[in-house]
């Protein structure tokens, strides 16, 4: 059930630590009731702001500066201070306001996330402190979490393995669930799984705010994420799990071994299929050519271009196809060239979609690369 802010009305705190919540936090725009109720006399300016007099003087602020890393910052520091006027701020300016707080700017902001880093958001589960998972998701500050992004940090959208940083995923992802689909942000929770990191700046840099440890794979990677799993459905039996930018060798076998065991989906798989999906069953309305008989090329055969094609696929097969006819009307390229039996190193989501060889044997090249 979609909860609202009558839910999360009620606090004892007052002071300093009210105003240090910043999701009860309202800055000047607390009432002189509230300051009295609250004992914030004196801890803020005597002029009452209004929420849209607020909004105007951050933006004035936000569009002083000069790049949009800087601009990032700023929303990043006024989302831990003041959750209201962040959001307030970001709904009445989405489309300014959407680059900045995700992509394309929070690709950079992961790159900077330990020098930006000012304040907690959301959990760090690091493989170290595997045995605290329960221990951690039993704070009562936790009881109301209704969906839950997680990333292990190893792809971020086109940057790669961007360890801790890449939290800024996860926090600027739910900034849209809670700006563009009207989620309470007392019901999210950015989740990062720290099993190190592969990056060699990372390792290098002493302000790193990450496990320096290498990049944990193989048995004890799954145990890791087992746990993890085990402990969320415990936790919260009925939460929303989004995986975001795992590599593609753990990104696809992540959500055929937890898809059924909660409620849970791979954004790059199924976020970006649904929307490529949905753009060409548009575009057949328009070109008049249906579905069975199209033939689909896809550039990038990694769990994105995939899953893009494992869901058109499945249209083809509503729409008539079996299978296999449906399949062969796909073209995936990767960097090695066309996706082809008989190929080394596929992984198991990329072969529905090999090609035949005797299906391109009368291809011919318009030209060769040198």
């Amino acid at each position: 059930m979609l909860q609202t802010a009558a839910d999360f009305a009620t606090t004892a705190l007052s002071g300093y630590e009210l105003l240090a919540d910043p999701q009860l936090n309202k800055g000047t725009a607390f009432s002189e009731a509230e300051r009295e109720a609250f004992d914030l006399h004196g801890l803020l300016p005597p002029n009452i702001l209004t929420l849209d007099e607020q909004v105007s003087r951050r933006l004035e602020a936000l569009r002083g500066y000069e790049t949009d890393i800087e601009r990032y910052a700023f929303l990043r520091e006024l989302q831990d201070t003041n959750e209201t006027l962040f959001y307030a701020l970001l709904v009445s300016n989405l489309e300014e306001l959407l680059p900045i707080v995700y992509t394309p700017t929070v690709g950079e902001g992961c790159q900077k996330f330990s020098r930006l880093f000012r304040k907690p958001r959301g959990l760090f589960l690091s493989i170290p402190h595997q045995h605290r998972i329960d221990r951690i998701f039993a704070h009562p500050r936790f009881d109301h979490v209704e969906a839950i992004v997680v990333t292990d940090g190893e792809r971020i959208l086109g940057l790669g393995d961007q360890g801790a940083g890449g939290m800024g995923i996860p926090i600027g992802k739910l900034a849209l669930y809670t700006g563009c689909g009207g989620l309470h942000p007392a019901t999210t929770l950015p989740i990062m799984l720290d099993v190190g990191t592969d990056n060699p700046d990372c390792l290098a840099d002493p302000l790193y705010i990450g496990w320096r440890n290498e990049r944990v794979r193989g048995q004890q990677y799954d145990d890791f994420i087992e746990a993890f799993v085990s402990a969320v459905v415990k936790r919260w039996p009925h939460v929303l799990l989004q995986w975001e930018d795992f590599a593609k060798n753990n990104a696809t076998r992540m959500l055929e071994r937890y898809r059924d065991r909660l409620l849970t989906f791979n954004d790059d798989i199924q976020g970006t299929a649904a929307v490529a999906t949905g753009a060409l069953l548009s575009a057949i309305n328009v070109t008049g050519v249906p579905l069975t008989e199209q033939r689909v090329a896809v550039l990038g055969a990694g769990s994105a271009g995939c899953g893009i094609a494992s869901l058109i696929r499945a249209a083809m097969v509503d729409a008539g196809l079996s299978e296999s006819d449906a399949a062969k009307r796909f073209f995936m390229v990767d960097r090695d060239g066309l996706l082809l039996e008989g190929m080394s190193g596929l992984a198991p989501f990329q072969l529905p979609f090999v090609q035949n060889k005797q299906a391109i044997a009368g291809w011919q090249l318009s030209h060769r690369c040198a």
